[in-house]
């Protein structure tokens, strides 16, 4: 016995994996402390399948719940305690995470009725077609998010259902108001506004000085789009755009989801975020601005001028709701 306890110890220092030895001593598999298949299964989990299911339950019930919050719950109703990685750990591993929630304008059936119209009969255009579409639009940028640092708890794929969105009107302060328009190949300057967009600034220095230019090098062809903002829609808008022969497209109320140059707002604020050091002034985020939106490459945006097929068609499977 002396002999075969050496032999295993002059194996085992010699880096031979545990298992090889039995067969070469001709040794019983065995299992012992030490030896064969013996492994470690960690510490014990905290929780039981049912308190994990519950978590589940009430996570999904109250999706703005923080984890401290979830945690909180569980503790009253089981008196098991755990921290909120724990939070985290469980009902990551029934894939619901936390995440920032989709904030969109309110919409009523008949806005839901008009933006399923519009997507069904754009849903077959050719990119030849959307090619020669303007998209336009104005957009805010201040110093400070709006965020608010609210988070849900949701699956992924899942970020415009319903219960994962959070409605809301535009929200004021001070900040820096934008326009800009986008058309696959190219886009215009970026105009900022200093004070409120009216309808004769609008006529004046977006269609004037802006949109015309590209109706004159692309011909009757051309087809503008912006949103239904009451300066937008004025008389004397009107008026420029039938005297300049531009094409309007219409566009149903409360859809910035289907425009793309929505996502190109959020190129420009995640640029304008990532620079060192941040702007901390206006007049240095009006420049950042000017400076990123120039530098945003160009097949991005083509990228996203080339998904509106998609976005009429996921509208269309909404029935017309956020997308």
């Amino acid at each position: 016995m002396i002999f075969y306890v050496v032999e295993i110890s002059a194996v085992w220092n010699v880096g031979v994996p545990n298992w090889k030895y039995q067969t070469n001593l001709e040794l019983p598999r065995v299992s012992s402390p030490g030896f064969g298949n013996d492994y470690s299964t960690g510490r014990p989990r905290v929780t039981m399948p049912n308190e994990d299911q519950y978590l589940a339950v009430i996570a999904k019930r109250n999706r703005r719940s923080s984890a401290s919050d979830l945690s909180r719950q569980l503790s009253l109703a089981t008196g098991t305690t755990i921290s909120r990685q724990t939070v985290y750990r469980r009902l990551g591993q029934i894939v619901l995470y936390a995440r920032r929630p989709v904030r969109c304008a309110p919409l009523t059936a008949t806005h839901c009725r008009l933006r399923l119209a519009w997507s069904r009969e754009h849903a077959l255009w050719t990119p030849q077609q959307w090619a020669c579409v303007m998209f336009s639009d104005e957009s805010r940028f201040s110093l400070q998010s709006d965020s608010r640092r609210t988070f849900i708890w949701r699956a992924p794929g899942t970020r415009y259902h319903q219960e994962n969105i959070i409605e809301r009107h535009r929200y004021g302060g001070a900040g820096v108001l934008v326009w800009g328009g986008i058309i696959l190949g190219s886009r215009t300057d970026l105009h900022v506004q200093i004070g409120t967009m009216t309808s004769q600034i609008y006529r004046d220095v977006i269609l004037e000085q802006h949109v015309r230019l590209f109706r004159g090098a692309m011909g009757a062809q051309f087809v503008f789009m912006d949103n239904n903002a009451r300066p937008h829609r004025a008389n004397i808008v009107n008026e420029c755009l039938q005297s300049e022969d531009i094409t309007r497209m219409d566009w149903p109320a409360f859809s910035p989801d289907l425009n793309p140059v929505e996502h190109v707002w959020d190129m420009l604020g995640r640029r304008v975020a990532a620079r060192q050091p941040p702007p901390t002034c206006l007049p240095e985020l009006r420049r950042a601005l000017l400076f990123e939106w120039c530098n945003i490459p160009q097949d991005q945006i083509d990228n996203l001028i080339l998904s509106m097929p998609r976005r009429c068609t996921d509208c269309i499977a909404s029935s017309g709701r956020h997308t």
